[in-house]
């Protein structure tokens, strides 16, 4: 009885190892050896390779702007009249002329303001010029010594019945875009009615 009982508990545990083996054997196999992966080649890594410094953010050389020449102001220059134009129907038509006397180059470009007045210090009389825009708004750089010209009408004061006559010494002139003015003495009657305008004047021009 007891060798029946041995017998039976051998073979038990015989079929029990010849198991495990068997679950030994068909168990997941070892892991591999870590670190064959090349370092960078995940789709984590970034792709763009950032652009080497100043190839396209340098910044442009201080200096390549140059200025152009400065406008011409009543300090350096001189004031003309030249009556050659002629006149018509009770109307005066002149020259206005700019004459640069400083020493470098300036821009005289745009309309004078004109005015009648009645003293090189004293107020306008009557109306300023109105512009005459028949000839078109030009760049005259004047270099040292040269002339710009502007045409200048002036209507006789006689031909308004309501003209309050008045004495003018001459012309107050105003260079474009500067509140500095000159004084050219040429006597003529003015009209004090600020509603009538004597005085008309074009752009200048190169002379």
């Amino acid at each position: 009885m007891t060798s029946q009982r041995i017998s039976q508990g051998f073979v038990i545990t015989t079929a029990v190892a010849a198991a495990v083996l068997m679950l030994t054997a068909c168990g997941p196999s070892q892991p591999q050896t870590q670190g064959t992966t090349t370092p960078g080649t995940n789709s984590a890594s970034p792709s763009t390779t950032p652009a080497s410094p100043g190839a396209s953010q340098s910044p442009s050389s201080p200096g390549t702007t140059q200025a152009g020449p400065a406008l011409c102001k009543a300090a350096t220059l001189s004031a003309a009249t030249d009556a050659s134009g002629g006149g018509a129907a009770g109307s005066v038509y002149m020259k206005l002329n700019l004459t640069n006397t400083g020493t470098a180059p300036c821009l005289l470009k745009g309309y004078p303001g004109v005015s009648l007045t009645a003293n090189a210090d004293g107020a306008p009389i009557g109306a300023a010029a109105t512009r005459d825009e028949s000839t078109p708004v030009a760049d005259v750089l004047l270099a040292p010594g040269q002339t710009g010209t502007a045409a200048l009408r002036y209507t006789q004061a006689a031909n308004y019945s309501d003209c309050t006559l008045t004495d003018a010494a001459g012309y107050r002139i105003y260079p474009p875009e500067d509140t500095a003015s000159l004084f050219l003495p040429q006597p003529t009657s003015a009209c004090s009615n600020a509603n009538i305008t004597l005085l008309s004047v074009g752009a200048f021009q190169p002379a």
